[in-house]
This record gives C-alpha cells, sequence and structure tokens, in this order.
C-alpha cells in the first residue's frame, strides 16, 4: 500500500483516536467551500454513457469564458489536479526543479518520482502554487523565470484579480486549476490544465480517453457557467475569513492564507489541534513547523462549535 504523504483531511483517524462520532466532528483541516455549488439533478446520460464530445466541449468552454483563458492557450479537463499534477514531470527530460517551498507537497514528489532533482533556484522547471498553500503567498509574472514553468491556482478562484491566466499561451507554461476548492465539490475529482498546447496535448495523451467522468463534466459545466453563484460565494467566503481571524486574536498570530483557510502561529500547534480535537474540531499542522496551525472555514451551522472550543 502507498504511504500518504502529509495532507489535510484524514477524519476518520482523528475519530479513532479521539473518540466521537464522525457526523458530530467538524473538519477545519482542509481549504474546501464549506458551502458547496449545488449540483441539481443529473442526467441518466451522464451516468450510464461514455462522456462524448459534445459534453467535453461545453465544459471547456464554460471554462474558458469564466476563467477568461487566452486563446492561444489550451485547455484540458482531468479527474482532479492531482493526477495533472503526477503526470507533468514526465513532459520534459528530468533535470532540476525549483518548487517555492514550503509548499503543497505533491509537487516535489510527483518531481522526485520522475527523476528529477528538487531544490535548485536556477532550474530546468519552476513550480509555484499562487496563491500558496498554506501562506497564501502571491507570486509575479518576474518570479517565473525557468524555461518549463508550473503555476498551481488551485484556491486563486476566490481572488480572481490576482490570477497569472494572461502567462497560460506563453511557450513552456502549464496553469492548473482546481475544482473542488471554490466549489467545494472535491469528491467530484475535476481539474483542468491550461498552457502550452504542445505540453496539454502531451497531457491529454497521457491521461488517457475518458479521463474525466460524465457526472463531473456535466456539474462543472453548470457550475463554471453559473459567475453569479460565484460572486456570492466570494462574498460569503471573505466574510467568514475575516470572521475566524477576529475570533483567534486571543490565539495565535495571522500568517497569512486565503479565503478558503487561514494560517495562523500559536505556537505550540500540536498542542492546540490536540485541544480542539477533544471538542471533535480537527485542524491542520505541519511537520516543519511547530507553530503553524492552518483552519479552515466552518459552515454557517457549525461556528458556535468552533467558538466555545476555542
Amino acid at each position: 500500500m502507498t504511504k500518504l504523504r502529509d495532507h489535510g483531511g484524514g477524519l476518520d483517524a482523528a475519530v479513532r483516536n479521539h473518540g466521537g462520532d464522525r457526523a458530530d466532528w467538524l473538519d477545519l483541516s482542509t481549504g474546501i467551500n464549506p458551502v458547496p455549488y449545488p449540483v441539481g439533478q443529473i442526467s441518466q446520460d451522464a451516468w450510464t454513457a461514455l462522456p462524448d464530445q459534445g459534453a467535453m466541449t461545453r465544459l471547456l468552454e464554460a471554462a474558458r469564458k469564466f476563467w477568461d483563458v487566452p486563446d492561444e492557450a489550451a485547455i484540458i479537463a482531468a479527474p482532479g489536479a492531482s493526477a495533472l499534477i503526477a503526470r507533468i514531470p514526465s513532459l520534459r527530460p528530468k533535470g532540476s526543479v525549483h518548487i517555492h517551498a514550503p509548499t503543497y507537497n505533491e509537487h516535489a514528489a510527483a518531481f522526485r518520482a520522475s527523476g528529477w532533482q528538487v531544490g535548485k533556484a536556477q532550474s530546468d522547471a519552476q513550480v509555484v502554487v499562487h496563491p500558496n498553500n498554506p501562506d497564501g503567498r502571491l507570486w509575479t509574472e518576474s518570479d517565473l523565470t525557468a524555461p518549463f514553468r508550473i503555476i498551481d491556482e488551485s484556491f486563486c478562484d476566490t481572488t480572481p484579480k490576482e490570477t497569472l491566466m494572461r502567462l497560460a499561451g506563453r511557450p513552456g507554461t502549464l496553469l492548473l486549476k482546481s475544482f473542488g476548492k471554490f466549489w467545494g465539490l472535491a469528491g467530484l475529482r475535476l481539474g483542468f490544465a491550461i498552457g502550452d498546447p504542445g505540453l496539454v496535448s502531451e497531457l491529454a495523451e497521457r491521461l488517457g480517453p475518458w479521463a474525466t467522468s460524465g457526472p463531473a463534466i456535466e456539474i462543472g459545466a453548470r457550475a463554471l457557467g453559473d459567475p453569479d453563484w460565484a460572486m456570492t460565494a466570494r462574498k460569503r467566503l471573505a466574510e467568514d475569513a475575516a470572521r475566524l481571524d477576529r475570533m483567534m486574536v486571543p490565539h495565535g498570530q495571522l500568517v497569512g492564507g486565503t479565503d478558503l483557510f487561514r494560517l495562523y502561529d500559536v505556537d505550540d500547534a500540536a498542542t492546540v489541534q490536540n485541544r480542539l480535537a477533544q471538542h471533535q474540531i480537527w485542524t491542520r499542522i505541519f511537520p516543519y513547523s511547530t507553530g503553524w496551525l492552518r483552519l479552515g472555514l466552518p459552515a454557517p451551522d457549525r461556528w458556535a462549535q468552533l467558538e466555545a472550543a476555542l
């Protein structure tokens, strides 16, 4: 069995270690919108037929419009951004890659698994997570200097004005989008690669036919074609992130984050995580920091549980 790397989630293990019923637990260990997009009815064909080209075209056209993808950039859908991250290192001959850390650890794991050297500042490839997970750092065009550039915008849909999408049409560039986080449908497993047509075409070959499920295609097209929902969600998430910051003032110093998660320095993060777990609240700590505690946002009806625990 493959050993899982350090991530948020893992609520089942928290329940085993700390007790209680799973339904009573408040999982704040991930950065997933707690008010998901209402998926509505799914057509029978989406479940029973192989996804056709017409359905995929509708999804990709909706994605192009929603993210204002440059005409010269190509786009494909995949079963989650992680499926793309795992395949990207094979697109170029192995060499050295600079991954600005600390950040989402699947990027380094994927490059290492493909035989790349990770760590050099002047490298053949470069990965930035924009905004960064977990501290929310934003990058600029001048930060991207390698000939092969991966821009992971999995958390950028809360702040669309910060996107680097304008760079997606440039040679050697791939930009990643995750559907599950902002739309709160992580279990749907839907992600997108946007960028250099040659690289995107190679990625499509590695994914193979029918990589994205019929329900994911249908729901994704519906959600990406609903800008009013996105606007309302951004407003609520910004208000909730500010509310969480106010609640945490007596307990830790804000380090950064996005409107989907907040990062605090609480001196002894493991102790705070354990104390909150005694109240059936699961949070995220990091192996490289003894003080960093990351909290996602509670659902509208679960704030009282966090407030009482704090």
